[in-house]
C-alpha cells in the first residue's frame, strides 16, 4: 500500500506517495486547500483546524475540530474531512462565515478559516441549544489583529442549523470508522491495526515503534524538531482501548479515548476530572488527545498525572505475554522514564471507587486557558467528623517527573481538618518535589504555588462545609 483514500469536502480523494510523517495540514495545502494555515506547527493556534467525521456512541456522526498540524496522513485511510473551503463558498457562505464577515470578524484573515472551523463543530454540537454558543469552542484558536470581541459577537449571533442544513443530516448518517493501513515507504512504515492483539503483535516484532494516539505530543515533534520514526502504529481506533466501564470497585477509562469523548461520557461523576478538563490545552487539543497518550510520554509537566495520582489511579499495561496492572504512583521512574517494558502499551486506567467526597484541581501557568503548567496540583480529601481520614495530593512540573505529596498527606492525615492543620501542612508541601528554575516559573515561585495551592483548596472547597 502506498496511497491513501480519504474524503474531503464530499469529494473521494487519493493521495499518492504518502509518508508516514505527512500532516494533514501539509497535504491538503499541496491540494490547493490554502484556508488551511500553519501558524505555529504545534497546535496552538487553530490557524489549521479541519473537521473530522466521527461515530457517536448512538451510530451517527459527530463533526470534531482538529488542528490538522498534528494529524499524520495516513492515519486517515478511509475517513472524511471538511476544511472551511468546504463549508462555504463566496456566492454561498455557511452561517458561520457570514456572521463573521457581516460583524467584522476578520483584518488579515489568515486566522479566520481556523475560527470558522471551530465555530462550525459547536454549531453542530448535538447536544447544543440553539439560543447557546460555548465560546470555550474557540478557546484553541488565535487572532492577533482583528480582537476577539467582533468574533464572539459572531458565535453569539449564532442560531440553530437550517432544516436544509446538509451537516446537520449528515449527523444522522453512520461516520466511517477506522480502516486497516499497512503503509511501506523508503521513510518508514506506518500500521493501523484494527485489533489489540494484532497491534501487540506488532509491537513485540518493532519494540522501538513509535504508538500514535492522538498524535498532539508526536505532531510537535514531527513539526518542531523533524523527528521520525521507523515504524509507527496507530492505536486510537483499537475498540479494545475505547471503553468506559463502570465497575462495583471501579471506572475503567480506556487509554484510546479522546478527552472530550471521556468528558461526556463520564457526564460529571468524576468530579475531579470534571473539573480538570476545561483547563487541559483547548478543545481542539482535547479532541484528540487522549490519557494513554499523555501518561505514555511521561512528561513531569502533563496535567493528567496529577489529578489521576490524587484520584489513586492504577494502569493496566498489556502486552503479547498478557496483562499487568501498576500503580500510577509507582509508575514513573525517572525523566520520561516509566515501568512500561519493551512490547507493552497502556490499555487502560482504572480509578478505584467510592471516589473522595472532596477534590480539587489547580494548574498554574502564565495563561489561565491553553497553556503548558508552571505547577499542577490534583487534590482528594475524605474526612469524617471533621478529622482528615484520607488525602492524596498529586504535583506535577516540581520534579522530574510527576509525584505523591507523600510527606503532606502524612502530616495532614489524623489530623483535624482546620486552618492551623492546614498552614502547618501548607508549609511541607512548599519543600515537596525538587522544584527548578526555568522559563516558565522559579524555583521559589513554584515553592510558593504549592504552599499557596493546599490554603485555596482548605478556604475554597471545604473551610465553609466543615465544623471544627
Amino acid at each position: 500500500m502506498d496511497s491513501i483514500s480519504l474524503t474531503v469536502n464530499g469529494v473521494p480523494r487519493e493521495a499518492q506517495d504518502v509518508r508516514p510523517h505527512t500532516t494533514l495540514l501539509n497535504w491538503l495545502r499541496d491540494q490547493g486547500l490554502t484556508g488551511c494555515k500553519e501558524g505555529c506547527a504545534e497546535g496552538e493556534c487553530g490557524a489549521c483546524a479541519v473537521l473530522l467525521a466521527r461515530p457517536t456512541e448512538d451510530g451517527g456522526t459527530r463533526l470534531d475540530s482538529v488542528n490538522a498540524c498534528l494529524v499524520l496522513l495516513p492515519a486517515l485511510e478511509g475517513q472524511e474531512v471538511v476544511t472551511a473551503e468546504g463549508l462555504g463558498a463566496p456566492g454561498a457562505l455557511h452561517p458561520v462565515q457570514r456572521e463573521l464577515a457581516y460583524r467584522g470578524g476578520s483584518q488579515c484573515g489568515y486566522c479566520t478559516p481556523g475560527f470558522v472551523v471551530s465555530m462550525a463543530a459547536e454549531y453542530y454540537r448535538e447536544d447544543r441549544p440553539a439560543e447557546e454558543f460555548d465560546i470555550h469552542a474557540l478557546s484553541g484558536n488565535l487572532c492577533r489583529c482583528t480582537g476577539y470581541r467582533p468574533i464572539q459577537d459572531a458565535a453569539l449571533a449564532l442560531g440553530g442549523p437550517a432544516e436544509e442544513d446538509a451537516f446537520a443530516a449528515r449527523r444522522e448518517q453512520a461516520a466511517p470508522i477506522p480502516q486497516a493501513t499497512r503503509l511501506h515507504t523508503p521513510d518508514g512504515e506506518f500500521y493501523r491495526p484494527t485489533t489489540l492483539a494484532e497491534a501487540l503483535d506488532l509491537l513485540a516484532a518493532n519494540p522501538a515503534a513509535r504508538l500514535l494516539a492522538g498524535g498532539t505530543d508526536w505532531g510537535v515533534e514531527v513539526n518542531i524538531r523533524h523527528a521520525r520514526a521507523g515504524v509507527t502504529i496507530a492505536v486510537d481506533g483499537l475498540p479494545e482501548l475505547r471503553t468506559l466501564t463502570w465497575n462495583p470497585d471501579s471506572v475503567e477509562i480506556g487509554a484510546g479515548l479522546n478527552l472530550s469523548e471521556i468528558e461526556r461520557r463520564l457526564a460529571g461523576q468524576v468530579p475531579l476530572l470534571e473539573e480538570w478538563f476545561p483547563l487541559f490545552a483547548s478543545r481542539l487539543i482535547r479532541n484528540s488527545a487522549t490519557l494513554g497518550g499523555n501518561l505514555g510520554t511521561a512528561s513531569p509537566i502533563g496535567d493528567s498525572p496529577p489529578v489521576l495520582l490524587a484520584l489513586d489511579a492504577r494502569v493496566v499495561l498489556a502486552s503479547t505475554g498478557g496483562e499487568r496492572e501498576v500503580p500510577l504512583a509507582g509508575y514513573f521512574t525517572g525523566y520520561r522514564q516509566t515501568l512500561r517494558r519493551q512490547g507493552e502499551l497502556i490499555r487502560a486506567v482504572r480509578i478505584p471507587l467510592p471516589l473522595a467526597p472532596v477534590s480539587g484541581f489547580y494548574k498554574i501557568a502564565k495563561r489561565r486557558f491553553d497553556d503548558i503548567s508552571s505547577v499542577a496540583v490534583g487534590i482528594a480529601l475524605d474526612l469524617g467528623g471533621g478529622v482528615v481520614r484520607s488525602v492524596r495530593i498529586g504535583l506535577g512540573g516540581v520534579a522530574a517527573t510527576p509525584l505523591r505529596a507523600l510527606a503532606t498527606e502524612e502530616a495532614l492525615t489524623g489530623q483535624p481538618w482546620n486552618e492551623r492543620t492546614v498552614r502547618e501542612a501548607a508549609r511541607i508541601l512548599r519543600g515537596e518535589g525538587t522544584p527548578l528554575d526555568d522559563h516558565r516559573a522559579s524555583a521559589a515561585y513554584r515553592a510558593a504555588m504549592l504552599e499557596q495551592t493546599l490554603l485555596k483548596f482548605y478556604f475554597e472547597k471545604t473551610a465553609q462545609e466543615v465544623t471544627v
